[in-house]
């Protein structure tokens, strides 16, 4: 038997022995290594992957030991059934690449599998050698210089005061006017949006999203027991006929909408329609979220159009969240909410029922790295990065038979039209070692759908444009 392929990493953090342990038991979960399967003897696995035997005699007695293989004396080592040990979990944790698993979970998971970033594609993160290992580790070691007792208690429920002082003139920079006092941290805009969610919604209430739209709320809020419909994006923003039909109807309580560096189309919402969606709201009487992630990804309006509602409505009726996960790093997960004085009280108090407190180390770390100007420098080199990858990868992309309904002079990401069953291409991805994320993750429907979206910083792996030229020729 060939070994299966895997990217083992030196440079990680876990142990040689840790990453074969998972790779392998990860593709047993996954069905890609079947029952009664033979593995590649210890001298085949460790010539193939370039590490000792010793590695891959500990690697696959820990796999034996967790149930994943059965060894078998003078034949090797083979998969074990586990039918009896699955059935046991819920469905939704399996993570078997079908059509009827191929959901929100599925993709979430398979996001913070072992694969590297060259070969996710689906991911919404950009790769580590995009970002600055370098800047965060010394605001780190900055934070470990401090007198100990401050690193040792908790933190403020509404954040460290002065991050937020610093987010002050940063959404001043925005045209948004918010005192310290209206803004509060977060822990990413994921427990953002959870935290307005649970603030304004009951089960059976209505919540508006854009469609497509960022998949992980679909399951969050279907977890509150709220209804999530969709309202479709154009290329300035969302239909606003639609959205007043939608309106009257269902009479939400919220309207999430990406206005700036739409996920996944990286589109921005127009002047007009930015003031059309907020006179719906009025009429309606609905609050907004605007989820504004991707802020420090737009190059400015002598590129790319944008208006924010929270600067046309002064956070009277939005509130406007953002963050830093994308830029800076995922595991900083420092977001934050600015809103009415009022509401911001109250979203601090749930979040201190809920969690105490954020982590204040990085909110300092965040702190630092805005406060001493660094950041400003770091965006812009992420957005040139971007802007040397887009033409090509999206020719490429065209090339290859598909067609991008939005082409945008900025963001990370292209929504493409590929004319197949997108759940099905993830599915062959994952066989082949890649993440894709298909169409149908993106909206509350999740119905089968021909549309992907593709990172465009993910894209430097000759392998993917292999198999999506193999896939596109069938």
């Amino acid at each position: 038997m060939q070994t299966p392929t895997f990217y083992i990493s030196r440079d990680s953090g876990d142990s040689l022995v840790e990453q074969i342990f998972h790779a392998v038991a990860n593709r047993i979960d996954d069905k890609l290594l079947r029952t009664g399967a033979r593995m590649p003897s210890i001298r085949q696995f460790a010539d193939e992957q370039k590490v000792s035997r010793f590695t891959v005699v500990e690697a696959y007695d820990r796999l034996v030991a967790k149930g994943y293989l059965e060894s078998r004396r003078g034949a090797g080592f083979f998969v074990r059934e586990r039918a009896s040990m699955l059935h046991q979990a819920p469905v939704s944790t399996q993570l078997v690449p079908s059509s009827q698993q191929l959901d929100v979970v599925w993709l979430v998971r398979n996001m913070f599998r072992q694969l590297p970033p060259h070969k996710m594609p689906g991911s919404g993160v950009l790769p580590h050698d995009w970002l600055d290992g370098d800047l965060v580790a010394n605001g780190l070691r900055s934070i470990s210089r401090l007198n100990q007792n401050l690193l040792l208690h908790y933190g403020t429920p509404q954040g460290f005061l002065p991050l937020r002082q610093q987010l002050q003139l940063k959404l001043a920079e925005l045209e948004i006017a918010a005192t310290p006092e209206q803004i509060l941290t977060s822990s990413g805009v994921t427990q953002a949006l959870d935290l307005v969610a649970r603030e304004f919604t009951q089960p059976g209430d209505t919540i508006f999203v854009d469609d497509p739209a960022w998949f992980l709320m679909f399951a969050s809020f279907a977890i509150l027991g709220v209804k999530v419909i969709g309202i479709p994006r154009l290329h300035d923003g969302p239909d606003v006929a639609k959205l007043a039909e939608l309106a009257a109807l269902h009479k939400p309580k919220l309207y999430i909408i990406n206005s700036v560096m739409h996920n996944p189309t990286s589109t921005s919402l127009s002047a007009a329609k930015a003031f059309q969606v907020l006179k719906t709201a009025e009429e309606h009487d609905f609050m907004i979220v605007e989820d504004d992630i991707y802020c420090d990804m737009h190059p400015g309006p002598a590129v790319q159009a944008a208006t924010r509602i929270a600067a046309l409505d002064q956070l009277k009726r939005v509130i406007y969240l953002g963050g830093f996960s994308k830029t800076l790093a995922a595991n900083l997960r420092v977001g934050f909410i600015a809103t009415s004085h009022d509401l911001a009280i109250r979203l601090s108090d749930r979040k201190m029922l809920s969690t105490l407190t954020t982590t204040e180390i990085g909110e300092r770390v965040v702190y630092k790295i805005l406060s001493e100007g660094h950041y400003r420098k770091h965006a812009d080199r992420i957005r040139v990065k971007l802007d040397s990858v887009r033409d090509h990868t999206t020719k490429r992309l065209e090339n290859l038979g598909m067609k991008i309904d939005y082409r945008t002079p900025a963001g990370m990401f292209v929504w493409t039209e590929t004319f197949m069953d997108t759940n099905k291409l993830a599915e062959k991805a994952i066989e082949q070692g890649y993440l894709l994320a298909p169409g149908s993750l993106f909206s509350p429907n999740q119905l089968p759908s021909t549309k992907m979206r593709i990172n465009i910083a993910a894209m430097s792996d000759p392998g993917i444009w292999d198999f999506l030229q193999r896939e596109m020729q069938t």
